[in-house]
Parts: structure tokens; C-alpha cells; sequence
């Protein structure tokens, strides 16, 4: 088991260990009435307008609330046994008031009136407190008012609302399916997430949100008895944006003119236990690769995690600006370099676009967590690096006259913050597939799935690996290799883009766990892409060489 999915499968046993800290909801809305069918939008105004008010009269100049009611879910099997099966939920209020020019937050899980005002009231003393030390006051980009709006993840089929069983045998089903085509072991989860989140502020904003988010996934191990070699081949799913209808496969959004079978808008997870046992057994008798330079062709499914390391990490403004150097890091792409207009970020062909409406992404949502309605801007045009992701105190620092809609919070407890949307290579223009992309490739490695990784605090020099690798030579797939890595830097590795396939081929990748902040946060954020080239990049073995 590599890093990463530790720490997704550490991350589910923290859920579970937090049924026992599920917070007791208090009057007037009792725990049985918020678990049977949500909190009335009536009711939640009410509560937030006690908040505001409470906030105003303790001298608060702005005042934002978050009501939210959060759920998660965790099935998981492992080969015929149920593993575990958790069910998590959250409610209560956060509230963040701007007084003497500074920030203060406080959160309850008591709704009642006292409650509400006395967590608002705190918030005010403690922002009263910071200002003592501030040097500067906050500077807030306006934000008009919406009134009374809502917003809802457009799903076909509500996760939460399928039966534990139909889950439970869908599981098994891809366990035996993965055990039968030549797997040892395997681990599989449906992991379904429902964010039912209220806003309102001194702006004038009431907006009631109901964000749904799922991820099936899983690890198989093949393993050879002789020389107790093993093999593990993780699911080629993405976490996505969308309900239960994402597990109901369609013909449509397979593809299927490469080495293996790879998913569009749904996803057959049947079919790609059946091809991780057989792959199992390919990887372990591939050729290990030579070192050396390899133009490499990447799948979405594995591009997606070196978009958001190489690029969405280093165009948040915050981590430009140093906010997150004690934790996650700073950034190459200094304020110098934007200000130029001319860093050559990457080659013509590279295009990224910060979003947070593509339907289906982790990170679409109406309107952000501070009530900014939510849209999309430049990050890279034609190589060039032209913008960042920010949020309403920040938005001055790069002349802008309004927030881009990139704040977040994990949960109605925590304060929210600047967090990545979603970052997406676009696809090229001109008629281009995957099979025309490698057609003229003399010497190249076809590269799918994501794995392990290693990006420096600067997030410049890094190196990655995937689930597949396939030899190109002169223009065709060869067979299978294994043992590889890429090793470049940021820029350089961007600049020796030289084609991405069109629409046709764009697909999503993601995470649920993009980590970030002290105490830490977590987000959801999706990467797409279509299929792209990468000419002369370094090729590492990391076999272990005993």
C-alpha cells in the first residue's frame, strides 16, 4: 500500500472514530428531526438573523453565518467480508464577524436563541482582542446581496437514500470480479457525502446550499507465491460531484481505443475490478524501464494530481503571499512574475482554468462560503501565468474589485479560508485523439492512473508515477512496462507540452482530501483534462535494488 492510500483509508478510520463526537443538537431543532428530514429553510433564516443581530449590537461591522449539516458515509468490504459501514453527521453554526477592522470566529452546536447569541457575542470580543495586535485592518472586496437564493448539485439518484445492501453487493461483486480475473486481496469503498450548508450575511445574502459528492474505489493485490512479488492496481474511478447514477454504467462513456477500458461521466466498477486482476499479473511480468529521456503521454487519470500539485497549489494567492509557509509551503509563482505579464509558465498549448461551476466536479457549488457567487477565470492563457485564486481580503493585493469564489470550510466549525477550485488543463482545438497523439512517438511511455508523488514547499521540482505504464515505439503501444517515475520541474515540465486532444477526451480526476491550513482542513477539488503530450521528460526506475 503506497502513501496515499494510507492516508485515504486513515482518513475513513478517522470518520468512523467520529461517531463518538457527533455533536448533540439543541433546541429548538431536535437530533431525531435534523436526521429525519433536514432543518427548515424558514427556521435555519431565523436562527442565522439571530446571529446578525446579536453580532450588530455587540459592534460587529460585518457578520457572515454558516449553518450547515454535514453527512458522510463509509462502506467498505474487503475480499467477501463487510469491513465496516459509517455514518457520520454533523450540524451546527459558525459564525466570523469583522470588528475594529479584524477577523473573529466562534461555532455552537446549541441552536437555541441564547446560544446563537452568546457564540456571536464571542466572536465579537475575540476579533475585538486581535485587532489589539493587528497592524492592518482588513480589507473587504463589496459583495452584493442575493436575497434568498438556493443552489443544488444536479443528481439523478440521492447516494444516501440507496440501501446499505445494494451497496454491500455491489461490493462484493467487484471484489469477486477482481478475485476470480487473478487477485490476492482487495479493499473496495463507496464513499457518499452530502453538505447541507445555509449562508447568511450583513450583505443581505440567505443562501441554502445542497452539495453531493461520492467515490467508489478500490486496491487490488495480486500477489506471486514463488517469489512473493506483488502487484497492486487501484481503481481507475475519480471522486466526483454527483449521486448513486455515477455507479450506473453507460455505454457511452467508456473508452476503449487504448490499452485499457477508461471512464467518461459514469463508471463501471465491475469491469475494472475484471481488468485490475488480470493487470495485476501483467505488471508483474513487465519489463522494468530503462532511465533516460521518454516523450510521455498522459491520461487524465493520472494528470489530474500533477495539475493540482505543479499548478493549483502554487496560484493560491495566500501560499504566495507566505500565509501557509509554517505548514504546506510557499510558491515559485511570486507576485513579480504576475506582475510582469510575461512568465512563460508553459508552452502555447497550455491553458488552465480555475472553475467552479463544471457540473459534476468536486468544487461546483452556487456560491462560495463567504456568498460569493461562484464562476470562472484564467489561470495560465497560452502559457502565461495571468491570475491566482482568491478571496474577499484578498482580492486588493492583485487589484481586484471583487472575489473569485475560492473560500471554503470543512465543516459549520471551522473558519473558512482560501481553498482551490477547481483547476483544469482545456482541451485543444483542433480534432486530436489519443491514438493520433502517439502516432509520430518514437520513444515514449503511455502513462494511466495516479500514484505515489513528491513536489518540493515551492512546489517546483516533483516526481510522479501512475497505475499503468505502456512502452510507445514508432507510434504504437509495444507492451507493458513497470518501475517508472517522471522527474522535472514545474516550468520546464509545462513548457515541453506540445499537444492536448480536444473536447472529446476531456475527463475529470480528484480528491476528496486536499489538506491544507492549521488546524488542518480538508477539500474537495476536481482536475480535468484531455490527453496530453510531453516531449523529453526525465524517466526515473524505481525499482529496489537489493
Amino acid at each position: 500500500m503506497n502513501r496515499k492510500n494510507f492516508l485515504y483509508l486513515t482518513g475513513m478510520g478517522i470518520g468512523g472514530a467520529m461517531l463518538k463526537g457527533i455533536p448533540v443538537i439543541g433546541s429548538p431543532i431536535s437530533a431525531e428531526a435534523a436526521m429525519n428530514g433536514g432543518i427548515d429553510v424558514a427556521l435555519k433564516k431565523r436562527m442565522a438573523d439571530v446571529a446578525l443581530n446579536a453580532a450588530r449590537s455587540k459592534g460587529a461591522t460585518y457578520t457572515d453565518v454558516r449553518i450547515g449539516r454535514y453527512l458522510r458515509q463509509f462502506v467498505v468490504t474487503r475480499e467477501e467480508k463487510v469491513e465496516n459501514v459509517v455514518n457520520t453527521e454533523s450540524y451546527g453554526m459558525g459564525i466570523r464577524v469583522l470588528a475594529n477592522g479584524c477577523w473573529g470566529f466562534a461555532a455552537t452546536d446549541k441552536m437555541d436563541n441564547d446560544s446563537i447569541a452568546r457564540a456571536a457575542a464571542a466572536a465579537v470580543a475575540i476579533a475585538k482582542e486581535n485587532a489589539r495586535i493587528q497592524t492592518e485592518p482588513v480589507q473587504l472586496a463589496p459583495q452584493k446581496g442575493y436575497g434568498e437564493v438556493s443552489w443544488k448539485t444536479p443528481i439523478e439518484k440521492n447516494a444516501f437514500d440507496v440501501p446499505i445492501k445494494d451497496k454491500v453487493d455491489l461490493l462484493l461483486k467487484v471484489n469477486d470480479t477482481a478475485m476470480k480475473a487473478g487477485s490476492n486481496y482487495i479493499t473496495s469503498i463507496i464513499f457518499s457525502v452530502n453538505e447541507q450548508k445555509y449562508f447568511a450575511s450583513t450583505d443581505g445574502s440567505y443562501i441554502d446550499q445542497d452539495v453531493h459528492r461520492i467515490w467508489p474505489t478500490f486496491f487490488a493485490t495480486r500477489v506471486d507465491p514463488k517469489s512473493g512479488k506483488f502487484e497492486t492496481r487501484n481503481a481507475l474511478s475519480s471522486p466526483r460531484g454527483m449521486g448513486y447514477e455515477y455507479l450506473i454504467p453507460k455505454a457511452a462513456d467508456k473508452i476503449t481505443n487504448m490499452p485499457t477500458t477508461l471512464y467518461r461521466n459514469s463508471y463501471d466498477m465491475i469491469e475494472d475490478a475484471g481488468f485490475a486482476g488480470k493487470q495485476g499479473a501483467e505488471k508483474m511480468a513487465a519489463k522494468s524501464v530503462e532511465a533516460g529521456k521518454y516523450d510521455l503521454i498522459l491520461d487524465p487519470s493520472n494528470l489530474w494530481l500533477t495539475i493540482h500539485e505543479s499548478v493549483g497549489h502554487p496560484s493560491e494567492l495566500d501560499r504566495v503571499l507566505g500565509y501557509e509557509a509554517n505548514f504546506a509551503g510557499t510558491s515559485f509563482l511570486t507576485l513579480d512574475k504576475w506582475k510582469s505579464g510575461k512568465f512563460n509558465f508553459g508552452s502555447k498549448n497550455v491553458n488552465i482554468l480555475a472553475d467552479k461551476l463544471q457540473p459534476g466536479s468536486l468544487g461546483a457549488v452556487g456560491y462560495d462560503d463567504e456568498g460569493v457567487k461562484c464562476g470562472q477565470w484564467d489561470i495560465i492563457k497560452d502559457g502565461i501565468l495571468v491570475n491566482y485564486q482568491t478571496i474577499r481580503d484578498q482580492a486588493h493585493i492583485i487589484g481586484l474589485n471583487a472575489s473569485q469564489g475560492c473560500c471554503y470550510a470543512d465543516g459549520w466549525s471551522d473558519v473558512q479560508f482560501q481553498r482551490m477550485p477547481n483547476i483544469s488543463l482545456q482541451p485543444g482545438k483542433a480534432p486530436l485523439t489519443p491514438t493520433e497523439l502517439i502516432k509520430d512517438v518514437e520513444k515514449g511511455i503511455y502513462i494511466v492512473g495516479d500514484s505515489s508523488f513528491s513536489i518540493d514547499q515551492q512546489r517546483y521540482n516533483f516526481q510522479f508515477s501512475g497505475q499503468l505504464y505502456y512502452e510507445v515505439k514508432n507510434g504504437k503501444i509495444v507492451g507493458m512496462l513497470n518501475d517508472v517515475a517522471y522527474q522535472s520541474n514545474t516550468q520546464e515540465f509545462w513548457n515541453s507540452c506540445v499537444a492536448v486532444c480536444d473536447k472529446s477526451d476531456y475527463r475529470l480526476g480528484g480528491s476528496f482530501f486536499d489538506g491544507k491550513g492549521q488546524p488542518e482542513q480538508v477539500s474537495a477539488v476536481s482536475h480535468g483534462s484531455s490527453t496530453a503530450r510531453f516531449n523529453g521528460v526525465n524517466i526515473i526506475n524505481t525499482a529496489r535494488k537489493i
